[in-house]
């Protein structure tokens, strides 16, 4: 796995804040008489695609597909933050709080895909039993509420899941019987949160989870490099 930032030691708060504005530093005083102004927090929208990590600043992203670490053998998108929907990311919030109680964090595989990225997918392995044909139909991740997830430790870890990522065997579906007690316990402590927070699990892939809130395929947003 590629190494991961340290997290941060303040978990994110319900509402979750908005990220700190940059500025020059300078103050402006209000003219004499007059009311304070009113300073207020720049909140998203739910559709809004936000990077996850000025929302959670303590989760943990290494996404397989800007590097070659996934089944393809090669970078199908060239950034490295992910990126969601601004609901979605509320609600993985609440998830993290969740694994946090059991010393666990989450970590990011694959979040909002590009249209273009699963053009791609698609050109190096059109196999529908593996990649979404985007001629028929985009994959969940280009709308932007579906992420890959795991465990990892607080301080970065790997913990005993399942399998690795894309695991196309048997292994890597939701019956959990025929893994070890470990992993098969912490990938249920995974669904269960993930669930509860209103996310909806893939039977074959138990790292995959879609918001339970639906939004449209987005082909423009393009997240920054």
């Amino acid at each position: 796995m590629p190494s991961t930032p340290e997290p941060s030691l303040e978990a994110p708060a319900d509402p979750l804040p908005a990220p700190a504005a940059s500025g020059d530093g300078a103050e402006a005083e209000p003219d004499e008489g007059s009311e304070p102004a009113e300073v207020t927090e720049s909140i998203p929208a739910p559709e809004d695609f936000v990077r996850v990590a000025d929302w959670i600043p303590d989760i943990y992203t290494d996404l397989r597909y800007a590097a070659d670490n996934n089944f393809t053998g090669q970078a199908i998108y060239d950034f490295s933050d992910a990126y969601l929907r601004y609901g979605t990311v509320q609600k993985l919030a609440a998830v993290q709080e969740t694994v946090a109680e059991s010393g666990c964090s989450l970590l990011i595989w694959d979040a909002f895909r590009p249209a273009s990225a699963q053009f791609r997918l698609w050109e190096i392995c059109p196999d529908p039993a593996y990649v979404a044909n985007p001629e028929k139909g985009f994959s969940s991740h280009s709308r932007g509420n579906t992420v890959d997830v795991t465990l990892v430790t607080t301080d970065g870890q790997p913990v005993d899941m399942p399998t690795d990522f894309d695991d196309f065997t048997a292994l890597a579906d939701r019956d959990y019987s025929d893994v070890g007690d470990t992993a098969a316990a912490n990938a249920r402590l995974l669904e269960s949160a993930m669930t509860a927070a209103g996310f909806r699990p893939y039977s074959a892939e138990w790292w995959h989870y879609s918001d339970t809130q639906s939004y449209p395929v987005d082909e423009q947003f393009i997240p920054l490099s």
